[in-house]
């Protein structure tokens, strides 16, 4: 594709290529940026080996666009405050010079543990933890460019090549039918966010003048217990219930005094240890997103890796 694009995404990964595809099936033209030049194969994408936190790289490769959707979210915590501060001052240098509303895909880690774990809207971003600190300057950073901007906010992904608790916990077990060892309670709701309804949220949203200027929730289907999630995903496997244990919370916190990834895991357990409810009513209402059904998403991810 040698036009200008209509729309730029940063990173190939589960919400990248949702949103890339979303378009592409559209008609629009895009344009996916990744060091590998990975992404969808489509006559409307053009996929572009570049370092995506070069800003004068990025701006050029931007030329054009309607819109920059940040989907980039390196793979390990423990490399996200080298790589994710330069990926956001990019994306905003990108948008600035080239008058693009630029869409952040973004989660509930800025909000911090909330009293009893319910957040909408307009929940206040009180996070103590790196991580949710982190989130919470890259969502201000481009509140304070100057810029149209948004921000989708959505839970744990499931579906189709995501990545997370299904991929690396349920599946191994379900595969040998053997035990799921699980770093949070069994019986406490949480909510999960399907991968293919935050990319039809972050087309929406950076195409509709009402949303700029602030985030808004991704709906997703009711929070779910671990223990429930778990059966269920076994049932579209087409394999019984697998055994789940669920490790002592101090496991992961002693392992992190010599393990960074085990750390980084551990700050951000309290989502799993006590009810997670995200309210995403109001983006629902304002512009007519709707949940697609957990199971839905649920068979979408277990049919990508079919049981062998």
């Amino acid at each position: 594709m040698d036009a200008m694009p209509d729309h730029v995404i940063l990173g190939a990964g589960t919400i990248g290529s949702n949103v890339a595809t979303i378009l592409a099936a559209r008609g629009e033209t895009v344009r996916i940026v990744t060091r590998g030049g990975s992404g969808p194969e489509h006559p409307l994408i053009d996929r572009v080996a570049a370092d995506a936190s070069d800003a004068a790289r990025l701006t050029e490769l931007s030329r054009g666009a309607k819109a920059i959707y940040h989907c980039a979210n390196p793979a390990s915590y423990t490399s996200w405050h080298r790589l994710l501060p330069p990926l956001q001052t990019a994306a905003i240098a990108a948008a600035q010079a080239n008058d693009a509303v630029l869409a952040n895909t973004g989660s509930l880690y800025a909000y911090g543990p909330q009293p009893g774990g319910r957040m909408n809207e307009h929940t206040p971003l009180a996070a103590t933890g790196r991580k949710g600190l982190l989130r919470k300057r890259n969502w201000e950073q481009s509140l304070a460019a100057g810029i149209r901007t948004v921000e989708a906010r959505g839970s744990d992904f499931i579906g189709r090549d995501a990545t997370g608790f299904y991929a690396m916990i349920l599946e191994p077990a379900l595969r040998k039918g053997g035990t799921a060892w699980v770093t949070g309670h069994l019986d406490m709701p949480h909510t999960f966010t399907y991968n293919r309804d935050m990319a039809n949220a972050l087309v929406t949203l950076a195409a509709d003048d009402r949303a700029w200027g602030r985030a808004w929730h991704v709906p997703s289907p009711p929070a779910i217990t671990i223990r429930d999630l778990a059966a269920r995903y076994a049932a579209a496997y087409g394999k019984p219930p697998i055994r789940l244990i669920q490790l002592p919370r101090f496991l992961m916190r002693t392992a992190g005094t010599v393990l960074p990834i085990a750390r980084e895991i551990a700050e951000m357990d309290y989502q799993y240890y006590a009810p997670f409810h995200m309210d995403a009513t109001e983006t629902a209402e304002t512009f007519g997103l709707t949940a697609t059904e957990l199971d839905v998403a649920i068979r979408d991810q277990v049919d990508a890796a079919p049981a062998k």
